[in-house]
């Protein structure tokens, strides 16, 4: 079966899906996007997710392409014709097609296109396989917290631990500080049992995932500190895990070619894992 894309008011095969030219979005990467995870066919974390959303958009400008409830239903609709039981839907949402020129056009014509793509369905054991990551130096603007789609220091980092045959990068600022991954959270357990992960602010993207698994580890009255920490911290922690939309969370055993504590799945990881397993299984209807 064919994909299905909504692109600008229409449903269109994938491959003759497009944009226009001069969409800003192909010219100044002056547009936002969200990945939503699809499990057993529910949206998950789908509040959170066009919270977060809403946010990128009022603070780039950026007017809403249609009515909440008018993208609810297209996003369903897009999901319904790709029959996504497990995977992703991508939204996209730019400022629209205008003559190229930095100041904003006078129009408020978002473009707005969703996509979907299949994925296994979700596999505690294959999750909980360890990773391994490098570090790289934080090269980003400074406005992380907004999901732009201006990704191409993500995707050049990215790139980076691919060829050191590594699943993911984190990215350090100049004083030693880790930020975060090039498309995930950052978290470690110290040696002292404490876990942690960067506090929310414009240095990184405030991640769904992440929100989760701090609301199940309350839940689990599993205690967690929001501060940043350093690469020599998470080189002598006792675990490090990332969490994303696509990875959930997923254990890091090697930093830089260094493990991490024993070099296997850590016992804090693994539950978080599980009990953000039964977060998403809790909004299956």
């Amino acid at each position: 079966m064919s994909r299905i894309s909504y692109v600008n008011g229409h449903y269109v095969p994938h491959c003759n899906a497009s944009v226009h030219i001069e969409d800003r979005g192909y010219q100044f990467s002056d547009g936002v996007y969200e990945v939503i995870a699809v499990h057993k066919g529910n949206l998950i974390d789908m509040g959170g997710h066009m919270l977060r959303l809403t946010r990128s958009l009022e603070e780039l400008e950026i007017e809403w392409p249609a009515s909440l409830k008018a993208i609810d239903i297209i996003i369903h609709e897009v999901i319904r014709r790709n029959r996504i039981k497990d995977g992703i839907i991508y939204i996209q949402i730019t400022r629209g097609v205008a003559p190229r020129d930095h100041v904003f056009p006078d129009h408020h014509n978002s473009a707005f296109v969703v996509t979907a793509k299949r994925f296994p369905s979700f596999d505690f054991n294959s999750t909980n396989k360890g990773i391994n990551i490098i570090t790289t130096p934080e090269t980003r603007w400074q406005r992380r917290d907004i999901k732009s789609v201006s990704l191409l220091a993500n995707c050049l980092a990215k790139e980076k631990a691919r060829r050191a045959g590594c699943y993911e990068a984190w990215f350090v600022e100049d004083d030693g500080m880790i930020t975060e991954g090039t498309t995930s959270n950052s978290w470690i357990v110290t040696a002292k049992g404490e876990l942690v992960t960067r506090e929310a602010s414009n240095n990184i993207l405030n991640g769904i995932t992440r929100l989760s698994i701090m609301k199940v580890a309350k839940e689990n009255n599993i205690k967690f500190s929001e501060r940043a920490f350093s690469l020599e911290e998470a080189k002598s922690a006792k675990e490090a895990f990332i969490s994303s939309t696509t990875s959930f969370v997923r254990p890091v055993l090697k930093i830089d070619n260094k493990r991490v504590g024993d070099g296997k799945v850590g016992h804090l990881s693994a539950k978080l894992l599980s009990y953000y397993s039964n977060h998403m299984k809790a909004q299956i209807t």
